[in-house]
């Protein structure tokens, strides 16, 4: 009996060692990941890498980590016109294989979200140049916001017999064509003045293209919430470093 006891002490102990290490490596891996995708991605700061899943060596020992999340703040990604800044992102990656170097890594499949705020998204749509709506009316993007139920509110500076006017326009957002698009619920009156819609449309409606991003992953589907426009974000058989 007492030789047993003396056996689950022993076991017990080996246990704990085991966790102990355990967390020390994932703790050590998810530091050296983080480096390595700040050196292939260009960022600014490092991300932040959690390793999922115990134990973490016999992961290591197979070769594949079955959950990986990623989280990088202020990510240049390409717009329609130049960069456009997300605000964050975040990743969880599936199925990650790297090579007996650890040089390499790819992700059998990847979901996440990614937040751009309004003013960063007013900064890539707005036109430098006020859009001719009809001789003397003219108009322009002014300002982004949240207009409620997952839409955006989108307001239009428009002059008219020189004075400028604030008009506000609801708008349903969505990923068309693989870019962040809003379209205008309805088209304002100004005045008294009959307006093409084509003409309106032109200022109300945009498209913003969102590429570059991280190994690969592509945009999904879009929702407006208080803070900015939150983008759901998919990809599958990626490349994430080396």
């Amino acid at each position: 009996m007492r030789a047993l006891r003396i056996l689950l002490i022993i076991v017990v102990i080996l246990g704990g060692l085991f966790v102990i290490a355990d967390r020390i490596a994932v703790n050590i891996a998810e530091g050296k990941a983080a480096d390595k995708i700040r050196e292939s991605e260009g960022l600014p700061s490092t991300p932040s890498v959690s390793i999922n899943g115990f134990p973490f060596l016999t992961q290591v020992a197979d070769g594949t980590l079955d959950d990986v999340e990623i989280g990088i703040k202020n990510y240049d990604a390409k717009g329609s016109g130049g960069s456009i800044r997300i605000a964050d992102l975040d990743a969880e990656m599936h199925g990650v294989k790297f090579d007996s170097s650890y040089s390499s890594a790819t992700a059998d499949s990847a979901t996440g979200t990614a937040r751009i705020s309004y003013a960063e998204l007013l900064k890539a749509v707005q036109k430098q140049d006020p859009a001719q709506l009809a001789p003397g009316i003219t108009a322009t993007i002014s300002g982004l916001s949240y207009g409620g139920d997952g839409k955006v509110k989108v307001e239009l500076a428009v002059k008219l017999l020189g004075r400028t006017v604030n008009v506000p326009v609801i708008s349903s957002i969505s990923v068309t064509d693989g870019k962040v698009s809003a379209k205008a619920d309805s088209l304002p009156r100004i005045g008294a003045v009959d307006l093409a819609e084509n003409r309106v449309r032109a200022v109300t409606d945009f498209q913003q293209a969102i590429d570059d991003l991280p190994a690969g992953i592509k945009l999904d589907n879009v929702e407006a919430v208080k803070d900015g426009i939150e983008i759901s974000v998919t990809g599958s058989d990626l490349h994430l470093v080396g």
